[in-house]
């Protein structure tokens, strides 16, 4: 088949690759699964999108959502994950036309890996309704209020510091407001850095720019660079930087049987359920700075740390996502207090989504989890937070058995 389709660094096919079985040359090509998949490593990428195949190799380092992100991608099909991330998907793929050097064979299937081609259909029928009934579609008015009660009360609390002073009872009530106003500042840079408000990108980054350097005094490259990769691979080792605990914790199932059997101890993990604890206590003794990270750990572990976490393995954009994600019950309070990632599912499948829409798609991606068998999980505030620590002492054990047996 398909004879390699190396690029140049002008993006063009070089001479002599490309060729398929007929002569063609560059986009007349056609490859196998097989081959495809031969190209997945740093310095030789190709993917598929629409059963087109790209060689992504220079463009990569170009690639305006980071480097990693689309390499997660190299040797596999991209097509869910490409219509999750881009608002203007016939705008982006102007910029992969010079990247184009085949096809799959036409007896090849659609999906790679053995995916469930069912699944993967009825998840694009879903998707195709979602933004036929708008659900893609922000309320600008939502936001703006959003950020006005922001600002609110970052005012107010600055403004009671500067007419009455510091006393003890007026700076822990100025604590309160500052963490409460960064914490839904955190949430509304969410928002943005996903694309989710504004209908123009450039739009959304200039206020993902304003709310997280302004008002966080954060970086929003950097956010980008490593949130994209989490949720193209969620909860997937050596892909998603949120699950990178640089040996201070082993998470999962499988994480800690490997350090276990390698006699791995880099800490005594069958305490890390504690010391966890102790390094909330550690990150910070500002006032609303320390309310703000317990606030921001709590919310976002609750959703991934207990579910599944492994190696890749090469799942269909549904399965992938609802196996490393779980909701928490919706309530007006558990709506504002995580920013709705209560709907972590919905999010993370629909990551363009603006949130106030997320309950309007819950009950049809249900639906699709039901009759497709995959586990829609849905958890109290409560359950999902003690399931944090729950799940870090079951790693812990795991790592202690393998540790002393192994």
């Amino acid at each position: 088949m398909g004879g390699g389709g190396q690029q140049t660094d002008s993006g063009e096919p070089a001479k002599g690759d490309g060729v398929g079985p007929g002569g063609g040359r560059g986009g007349s090509a056609v490859y196998t699964w097989e081959e495809v998949q031969r190209h997945s490593h740093r310095g030789d990428q190709w993917l598929v999108i629409d059963r087109k195949v790209y060689n992504i190799t220079q463009w990569a380092k170009r690639h305006p959502g980071g480097i990693r992100v689309i390499s997660h991608f190299a040797g596999e099909d991209a097509t869910e994950a490409f219509s999750a991330f881009h608002l203007d998907a016939n705008f982006v793929r102007k910029f992969l036309k010079p990247l184009l050097i085949g096809e799959l064979a036409p007896t090849e299937p659609s999906q790679d890996h053995g995916k469930n081609a069912a699944l993967v259909q009825d998840f694009q029928a879903l998707r195709d309704h979602v933004e036929r009934e708008g659900l893609l579609r922000a309320r600008l008015l939502f936001f703006s209020l959003y950020l006005g009660h922001i600002l609110l009360l970052e005012a107010l609390a600055l403004g009671l510091l500067w007419v009455w002073g510091t006393s003890w009872s007026l700076t822990l009530l100025c604590s309160l407001m500052l963490a409460t106003s960064q914490a839904q500042a955190g949430w509304l840079q969410h928002d943005y850095g996903h694309l989710s408000v504004c209908k123009k990108s450039s739009w959304n980054h200039k206020l993902h720019k304003f709310v997280i350097g302004h008002l966080k005094g954060a970086s929003a490259n950097w956010w980008n660079h490593r949130h994209f990769q989490h949720h193209a691979k969620p909860n997937v080792f050596r892909k998603d930087p949120d699950i990178n605990s640089l040996h201070v914790f082993v998470l999962g199932d499988t994480q800690p049987v490997e350090y276990g059997i390698k006699k791995l101890k880099y800490m005594p993990y069958h305490h890390q359920h504690q010391y966890f604890f102790l390094s909330k206590f550690l990150n910070t003794f500002h006032g609303f700075l320390f309310l703000e990270s317990h606030w921001f750990v709590w919310v976002t572990q609750m959703n991934h740390l207990p579910m599944e976490m492994d190696h890749e393995r090469h799942q269909d954009w549904l399965t992938m996502q609802l196996s490393a994600t779980c909701n928490i019950e919706q309530s007006t309070f558990n709506d504002w207090f995580s920013g709705h990632l209560n709907f972590q599912i919905e999010h993370h499948l629909f990551p363009t989504m603006p949130r106030h829409n997320y309950h309007l798609v819950a009950p049809l991606v249900r639906a699709l989890c039901e009759k497709h068998g995959v586990p829609y999980q849905v958890k109290t505030l409560k359950k999902g937070m003690t399931d944090v620590v729950r799940s870090l002492k079951k790693s812990g054990d795991l790592w202690l058995d393998a540790y002393l047996h192994k």
